[in-house]
């Protein structure tokens, strides 16, 4: 991969990290991720009319990806009510990429060389260290191993089917648009048979604005790498997301620190390395 596309992929996953904190330390998760979508739609519709709609080609994976969000972002909700984020969110993560390696061969015919393999361990050992040095204290539940494995095999499907409709797409841009648009209405349809009322969303606003701009900046900087880079690769770099949220875990929202974050941190940085150069 080149260096702009690994810099890309690294700044996608602080920002994805960062709206992920920020959704698990509201009161109320799920209102503050409909909120979010709510207002990463209406910032997407203005763009949307300037970038035109992405190519016929690409829209019947960006439904596949719209449904498969959907259970991503239900069955990581699920999850955090039986684990704390700094342990649930890495978790998913580490588990989401190992998954991405064999459906990307299978659907789009990419296995990375051997740096390249070997890039992805390391991140992927990275983030499964830093999962369990923070549940060391609080060991998982069966229910929350079980939605997190839910969620990382959603969001496997997903990035697979992203990467595959926006190289289809003539335009990362009017992609994520359109993806932004289409997540948020199932999503407040699906929590208004919940009991939602729209109401409930006003007071949100503000603070959404903040979280829906980091989480359209970070789609888009994915899927522009995903246009022209091993889908594998791309993810397992956005999956250091997980070493950002550990951050966040420890120093915002005051969960405990493991003396395995710092050889963490040394892997992913040998990980991403061996992805530059393979």
């Amino acid at each position: 991969m080149d260096g702009l596309s690994v810099l890309a992929a690294l700044l996608s996953a602080a920002l994805h990290a960062g709206w992920n904190a920020a959704v698990k330390a509201s009161a109320r998760p799920p209102l503050a991720m409909t909120a979010q979508m709510g207002v990463s739609a209406l910032l997407a519709l203005p763009l949307l009319a300037w970038t035109g709609l992405p190519a016929a080609a690409a829209w019947p994976w960006l439904a596949l990806s719209c449904l498969l969000s959907m259970g991503a972002v239900a069955t990581l909700l699920r999850a955090y009510q039986h684990g704390g984020f700094g342990t649930v969110y890495p978790m998913a993560r580490a588990s989401s990429v190992l998954l991405v390696l064999p459906l990307a061969a299978v659907v789009a015919g990419e296995w990375p060389r051997p740096l390249g393999l070997l890039g992805v361990a390391l991140v992927s050992a990275a983030v499964l260290m830093l999962a369990l040095g923070q549940g060391t204290s609080r060991p998982l539940s069966r229910a929350a191993l079980g939605w997190i494995l839910a969620s990382a095999a959603f969001t496997a499907g997903y990035v697979v089917s992203d990467a595959q409709g926006v190289r289809r797409s003539g335009s990362p841009l009017a992609y994520g648009c359109v993806l932004a648009i289409a997540n948020a209405l199932l999503w407040t349809a699906w929590q208004r048979r919940g009991g939602l009322r729209l109401a409930e969303l006003l007071p949100r606003w503000p603070r959404s604005l903040l979280l829906a701009s980091m989480a359209l900046l970070s789609y888009w900087l994915i899927l522009w790498v995903w246009s022209r880079a091993p889908i594998a690769l791309a993810s397992a770099l956005r999956d250091t997301s997980a070493i950002f949220a550990t951050l966040i875990a420890v120093f915002v929202l005051r969960e405990p620190l493991d003396r395995r974050v710092l050889a963490a941190v040394a892997l992913a940085t040998a990980g991403t390395a061996a992805i530059r150069l393979g």
